[in-house]
């Protein structure tokens, strides 16, 4: 049978001895719904995601010996952060190798960037176990680390709720609040959308696949478009 996966394995440099792990690692639990047969990849997910943060703890570690704890965790987030992780799996197109429901396809989930970051968390998952952990690290450093100074350049590691939160402390000397304005999809694909307050101030609205995040999102809108003169 021809290797599915003989571009991906080119790409990635890598040959995988269980092709199995490979199979695995892109079966989506939504596909377990309608067939049979295969694991779904969230428990390489939760493997991959250890391995990945581990890797990238260390080598933030050594590489920044004169940095706080409190930055190197900024920009580990970053690092490891569900926008950064499905960006790189558009790079390599690994939504084309998932197994997916018939559902999920027709809902565009090959492209949906939460489906696509998992997939690259249970694909490093598969990569630990099958090729170890030096192979892992060369991965994960042509990937994902290579980027920290294009994250780092673009302000893309800022905890952008504490600093929202600092600054109307400062300037307006309250406490932002956020609301939920909307919610809507099924159970596994939510989308959220939060407003930030300042006051009685509407000053900021984001979106995410949950209200962490679209509060997140709304507070680096409010950092753009706020004027704090008005306070």
């Amino acid at each position: 049978m021809k290797n599915r996966y003989e571009e991906l394995e080119k790409k990635l440099g890598i040959t995988f001895k269980n092709k199995k792990l490979l199979d695995m690692a892109f079966v989506h639990k939504s596909y377990m719904n309608e067939y049979k047969g295969k694991e779904d990849n969230e428990r390489l997910e939760f493997l991959g995601d250890a391995v990945l943060e581990l890797i990238v703890t260390e080598f933030l570690y050594k590489t920044y010996p004169h940095k706080s704890e409190g930055e190197l965790t900024n920009w580990r987030s970053a690092l490891v952060k569900g926008k950064h992780l499905a960006e790189i799996a558009i790079d390599l197109d690994l939504g084309k190798y998932l197994f997916l429901s018939k559902g999920e396809e027709k809902s565009g989930g090959r492209k949906k960037n939460y489906i696509l970051a998992n997939t690259l968390e249970a694909l490093i998952g598969a990569m630990y176990l099958d090729k170890g952990y030096r192979v892992s690290h060369g991965f994960i450093d042509t990937y994902i680390l290579k980027r920290l100074e294009e994250i780092l350049e673009a302000g893309l590691h800022i905890d952008s709720k504490s600093h929202f939160q600092e600054l109307a402390q400062e300037k307006a000397n309250t406490t932002p609040e956020y609301r939920l304005i909307a919610e809507s999809g099924p159970d596994h694909a939510k989308q959220f959308v939060m407003a930030a307050y300042v006051g009685d101030k509407k000053v900021g609205e984001g979106k995410g696949t949950s209200k962490q995040k679209a509060e997140e999102d709304a507070a680096r809108q409010a950092l753009v478009e706020i004027d704090w003169e008005q306070f």
